[in-house]
């Protein structure tokens, strides 16, 4: 009898059993006709690198390890001092380059009405040339007619001589305005030398302003770039640096975490893909909070499967080939109502995502 209550008790577990993997999956096999699941996908969020833009010794850390802090929060300074001496000299350098200007302006004035005072020299001149060529031309028609009268000894000779010097007075006279002239046009043509290099001299300080401006507001935001900040919220990860530490432009010091806006990045295998699209609902739980619920919606693959991505990427063409599924990065955004869950989340945590396909 015994043996006969043992038969029919194993019998019963058994179709139990049998029952309840049959069922399980029967629920597994319709499950995947409308989802795809994975357990490789991880939480991202925006990690922003705190590095500093001039170098020089810390003066103050305002930060702590794994503190939060608003952005335009001032995370640390480094000394100023040096960085202020920069800016008088290039102020100072800039005051100069603008009274340079200034003068060059004031000789160009001058450089202008030397041309203008040339230009009337010039033009009186020429109204004397020909007042002298006119008098020449009178002094020698009247020659002329007493060298005639002379020759037919109708004149005397004194009146003859004073027609003769009255002629040779024109002639020298014209000389002397023609030389007055070619003077005065060599002073035109050296005022508008002067005047143009002048002109020259205020495009070069004009030009050196500039350079000038560009010095002194390069150090001003040098002067600047002494007080880091954070560039948005969030929170620090370990603050690895101490009053008196010198530091380098580049130099990574620390990190701030937005923990805000986090997201996932799901790796599925690419036999998986068939029918994902944009848009699909996603249901996320994360390992380390496995009662919380998170929901999101795919955004967008990856142009490349992860492996194209990696530092030393596979060659099929080299050695023995052996097939392996490749996974693609999936980004999904998360739309939890729950702000204060979502700041739970922490970039790295494992989750497991349920893509809803239908």
């Amino acid at each position: 009898m015994e043996k006969k209550k043992t038969n029919k008790k194993f019998t019963l577990i058994l179709i139990v059993i049998v029952v309840l993997g049959l069922s399980y999956g029967g629920y597994k096999y319709f499950h995947s006709l409308a989802h795809e699941t994975t357990d490789d996908a991880q939480i991202q969020q925006n990690m922003n690198p705190i590095i500093p833009r001039v170098s020089g010794y810390v003066k103050k850390v305002y930060v702590t390890d794994n503190q939060f802090v608003k952005k335009g929060d001032t995370l640390f300074v480094i000394d100023p001092q040096d960085y202020l001496v920069k800016e008088k000299e290039a102020q100072a350098a800039l005051l100069i380059a603008q009274n340079s200007l200034e003068v060059s302006k004031a000789d160009t004035g001058g450089a202008l009405a030397n041309v203008s005072v040339s230009n009337a020299n010039s033009k009186s001149t020429e109204n004397a040339i020909e007042a002298a060529k006119t008098k020449l031309w009178r002094a020698t028609s009247d020659f002329e007619r007493y060298e005639n009268l002379y020759n037919n000894k109708s004149i005397t000779k004194q009146q003859y001589e004073q027609a003769l010097a009255a002629k040779q007075e024109a002639e020298t006279n014209l000389k002397v305005v023609q030389e007055q002239r070619n003077a005065s046009n060599y002073l035109k043509n050296a005022a508008i030398s002067r005047s143009n290099v002048s002109n020259k001299q205020v495009e070069v300080a004009a030009a050196n302003i500039m350079k000038a401006k560009a010095v002194y507001e390069a150090a001003q935001l040098n002067l600047s770039y002494c007080y880091v900040i954070a560039p948005a919220d969030g929170q620090l990860s370990a603050v690895s640096i101490q009053k008196g530490q010198l530091v380098q432009p580049g130099q990574l010091l620390f990190y701030l975490i937005d923990n805000q806006n986090p997201w996932v990045i799901a790796n599925f295998k690419e036999t998986q893909l068939n029918q994902m699209q944009l848009g699909q609902k996603v249901e996320i739980i994360a390992d380390a909070f496995p009662k919380e619920k998170f929901e999101g919606k795919i955004t967008s693959f990856s142009p490349a499967t992860g492996s194209r991505f990696s530092l030393l990427p596979p060659d099929n063409a080299s050695g023995n080939f052996v097939k392996t599924v490749q996974r693609v990065p999936v980004k999904i955004e998360l739309e939890s109502k729950n702000n204060e869950a979502l700041k739970l989340l922490r970039s790295g945590m494992n989750v497991e995502v349920d893509v809803y396909l239908k």
